[in-house]
C-alpha cells in the first residue's frame, strides 16, 4: 500500500483528498477489516461499518480538502493536524467552511486499526445554524471572560 518514497501520512492524506462517494472500495487499501474510526459524533467499528457511513457522508458532499499543519509519523502511532475546508448544502448553505482539527492513526502491517478525529463541532456545524450559532458566541464569550 505504502511507496518507499512517500510516508504513510503522505498516502493517508492523499487518500481523503482524493476520496468520493464513488471510491469508497478503496477504504480496503487503507483499514484493517476491524478498523475502530471515532469522531466527535460517532464511533464505529469495522470497515463495513465504516463504509456505509462514509457512504451517507459523502452522498450529498460538494468539497472536502484537508491542508496538512504538522505531524509525526512512526511505525505503529501516527499524529496529523489539518485544516479541513469542506462544503455540503446542509452547512453553512453549501459556502465552504473551514474547521481546524488532527487525527490520531495506529497502524497494524501498514495499515490503519484506530482512526480517531478531534475537532470543534462548533466549528463545523453548531456555528453554521442560526439560534445555534448565536448562542454559542454567547457561551464562548461568557466562558472567556470567565
Amino acid at each position: 500500500m505504502v511507496k518507499r518514497t512517500e510516508t504513510k501520512l503522505a498516502v493517508f492524506l492523499d487518500f481523503y483528498n482524493s476520496l468520493s462517494h464513488d471510491g469508497l472500495n478503496q477504504l480496503a487499501d487503507i483499514y484493517t477489516e476491524d478498523v475502530i474510526f471515532i469522531d466527535p459524533v460517532h464511533k464505529i467499528t469495522g470497515r463495513q461499518h465504516l463504509t456505509e457511513y462514509f457512504s451517507h457522508a459523502y452522498q450529498r458532499l460538494t468539497y472536502c480538502n484537508f491542508e496538512p499543519i504538522s505531524q509525526s509519523d512512526g511505525e505503529s502511532l501516527s499524529f496529523i493536524s489539518w485544516i479541513m475546508t469542506l462544503s455540503h448544502p446542509a452547512i453553512a448553505a453549501g459556502k465552504p467552511v473551514e474547521v481546524n482539527g488532527c487525527t490520531e492513526l495506529r497502524w497494524r502491517d501498514q495499515h490503519i486499526y484506530y482512526h480517531r478525529d478531534y475537532y470543534d463541532l462548533t466549528e463545523l456545524v453548531y456555528q453554521h445554524v442560526p439560534v445555534l450559532g448565536w448562542v454559542t458566541t454567547q457561551v464562548k464569550q461568557k466562558m472567556a471572560k470567565a
